[in-house]
């Protein structure tokens, strides 16, 4: 009786003193950002991307379903999908680019990108190469996610598609969850121009998301670039990569 009772606990002893913690969900980002399935070029952003620290101020968590639009080369999505990989679900979305393949295919080819699922973005017709950012309308036939985010993108829709957009989150989010949005910064009222294009004004975005049912939960100025004085096309060399962005957290009422 007592050589099984010391055998038991020795077994209990050797289990606590081998099992290992499981990683918190910051070192499974940081893990994730020094993954091979990243290019140096991928990396040297980081320092102005700041995903970790982003990341953190959304409420990731390695067990969320989620869904990021228009991922495009999945810079992002690399760093999402191994984290979400094991317990929780991600999906992308964003439309078929004509003749040009998805330059997200390449990184969904990686390892450990092997489980994310694309949505249909479900565009309207195109008339335009910019028509091949507009937005998506009516739902995904996927069950409620606990998070959407969108990164650089809200610029690129026009009113009907950003109100479009808004609404196919809203309707994919169950309640409570979360909608992240970052994008570059514009003055605000300012008039549209070939200069600012690629820029939004955030007081625009808090007014749209919120007309669409959302509530503003919280903003960062995590991305914030005091050198970036907003009169430069975000391409020009002197901001490229180092904009002024915002970041907007909002949430779907319970």
């Amino acid at each position: 009786m007592r050589f099984t009772f010391a055998l038991i606990l020795l077994s209990s002893l050797c289990s606590s003193l081998y099992a290992q913690p499981e990683a918190s969900i910051q070192q499974q980002v940081s893990m994730a950002m020094a993954s091979d399935i990243r290019t140096d070029e991928e990396r040297a952003r980081d320092i102005y991307r700041k995903p970790a620290q982003v990341l953190e101020f959304f409420g990731l968590e390695n067990d969320m379903r989620v869904i990021e639009i228009l991922p495009f080369g999945g810079w992002y999505s690399k760093i999402l999908a191994p984290v979400l990989r094991d317990n929780g679900q991600f999906y992308t979305t964003q439309p078929e680019l004509g003749s040009y393949s998805d330059p997200l295919d390449d990184a969904l080819a990686l390892p450990g990108m092997d489980k994310v699922i694309k949505l249909d973005y479900n565009p309207r017709e195109k008339n335009s190469p910019r028509d091949l950012f507009i937005g998506t309308g009516g739902d995904w036939d996927i069950e409620p996610v606990d998070m959407v985010l969108t990164f650089q993108n809200y610029h690129n829709l026009n009113y009907d598609d950003r109100m479009a957009l808004n609404q196919t989150v809203y309707n994919a989010l169950k309640p409570g969850g979360a909608y992240g949005i970052v994008d570059h910064t514009r003055r605000h009222n300012e008039a549209n121009s070939r200069v600012n294009g690629r820029r939004v004004d955030p007081l625009l975005v808090v007014k749209e998301v919120q007309e669409s049912g959302f509530m503003l939960e919280d903003y960062s100025d995590l991305l914030a670039m005091p050198d970036d004085e907003l009169v430069l096309e975000v391409g020009q060399s002197q901001v490229s990569g180092k904009s002024d962005r915002f970041t907007l957290l909002f949430r779907k009422s319970e």
